[in-house]
């Protein structure tokens, strides 16, 4: 009997704020649900995690997965098909590119039958933006202050965002302890180290800048 031939997989995550990896859409989850599929089924060669609305698509981060899948002629593993999108035309140019790729939550279904499901994805996407909408405009019939709302969401960011540099400060003293203390030092020091921005990718002069300033 011939054997099986093993997967050779490239991850790719999306989440959309660096405070989702707290829900069933987040990052751990998604981690966790891609680790378990490919146990039994081969290796993970790389994982990518990209910050960045649904709706958006310019991703850069993909595009790094889906050069590496080229390279290596690897396959593409999503945890689920809304991480990717829930746009029927950005799933239908993931299958224009060639590239292999499998949803962890369908993994026996074909593109055909993705591409449906996908159809509904976006569906559901324009009822939820529908419902949102309309309760706004309630909200504002009601006399309530949007402007409020978002001042209180603006300071929640704000802490969540302190909250997430602090966690990168035992890195950052040991790194100046070490003598490395310009911004460019650091980011290139954290990259050498593997430890991923808030969003996943790579340390750049801003990101760093702003991790610092956050600091003091």
């Amino acid at each position: 009997m011939e054997k099986e031939k093993q997967l050779l997989g490239v991850a790719y995550y999306r989440v959309s704020s660096v405070r989702q990896g707290q829900s069933g859409l987040g990052l751990a989850a998604q981690r966790q649900i891609v680790q378990g599929f490919i146990e039994h089924r081969g290796v993970l060669l790389q994982e990518f995690v990209e910050q960045a609305s649904g709706r958006r698509d310019d991703r850069p981060v993909l595009a790094e997965a889906l050069a590496l899948c080229r390279k290596r002629k690897a396959t593409l593993v999503l945890a689920r098909l809304d991480r990717l999108s829930r746009r029927v035309s950005f799933v239908s140019r993931l299958l224009d590119t060639g590239v292999d790729f499998v949803c962890c939550e369908y993994p026996s279904k074909d593109k055909f039958w993705i591409q449906i499901q996908s159809a509904f994805a976006e569906e559901e996407a324009r009822k939820i933006s529908n419902r949102t909408k309309l309760a706004l405009a309630a909200a504002r019939a009601r006399g309530v202050t949007l402007g409020a709302t978002g001042k209180i969401l603006a300071a929640r960011h704000k802490n969540e965002a302190m909250a997430t540099a602090q966690s990168y400060a035992p890195v950052v003293e040991e790194l100046q302890r070490a003598g490395i203390t310009t911004v460019r030092g650091i980011a290139a020091a954290l990259n050498e180290r593997g430890v991923a921005s808030p969003g996943g990718g790579r340390w750049h002069y801003r990101s760093t800048w702003k991790l610092l300033k956050r600091l003091g």
